[in-house]
């Protein structure tokens, strides 16, 4: 699986374009939208899905617009469902102390372990909870795991946003431990690294 990193998203934040033969799936739509349609044109693929690694605003700015353009299914974890519409759950209202863009709601809610097919391969959910209750990592035909804003490359994500948990996360990550360690991870925010050197720069 083909995997793309236009980076600065709204706020720093990451935005990936996954390719798997013609099919296109975008994880955290947060650059901008053109340029992103323009990627999967040139890749000669379709967008298929559009998957919410969590709902702050910072990782949803182009959402409606690729799906708008595409016609794309937008994902998130059901624990996060109202959070795109909801300045003060997806902490606009606390950046900006005004209303978010009206930003629509998600088409389908996945659960823990759902399986989706891209291409000939598959994108797998992993709950984590913790940085958000439906913060969810996304991995890749085995090959590679997107974390959100669950884990970076030498810290995690802040837990006292709504429906932060610090004891959710702490579980999340004593999961990751289970996937192999050599694993590539794409967070939310920052570079790649390795799931293990992640882990052990972040655990006790």
């Amino acid at each position: 699986m083909k995997i793309q990193n236009f980076y600065p998203g709204s706020w720093g934040s990451n935005c990936y374009l996954l390719i798997s033969g013609t099919s296109a799936a975008i994880v955290d739509p947060s650059a901008n939208a053109d340029v992103l349609l323009n990627a999967v044109k040139s890749a000669g693929a379709t967008l298929q899905y559009i998957f919410l690694t969590h709902g702050h605003f910072d990782h949803i700015t182009s959402m409606d617009k690729l799906r708008d353009a595409t016609g794309a299914t937008v994902l998130i974890h059901e624990g996060d469902k109202d959070m795109p519409g909801d300045s003060h759950k997806n902490a606009f209202f606390m950046a900006f102390q005004m209303k978010s863009p009206p930003y629509g709601r998600p088409d389908v809610c996945f659960r823990d372990g759902d399986a989706f097919p891209l291409g000939d391969e598959q994108i797998r959910v992993i709950h984590t909870p913790g940085h958000s209750r439906g913060s969810s990592c996304f991995l890749c035909n085995g090959e590679l795991l997107i974390t959100g804003d669950t884990l970076f490359a030498n810290n995690v994500g802040r837990c006292d946003l709504y429906g932060g948990d610090d004891e959710a996360l702490e579980a999340s990550l004593l999961r990751l431990r289970k996937l192999p360690q050599n694993l590539p991870i794409y967070p939310g925010h920052g570079g790649p690294t390795i799931l293990g050197q992640a882990l052990d720069a972040v655990m006790e």
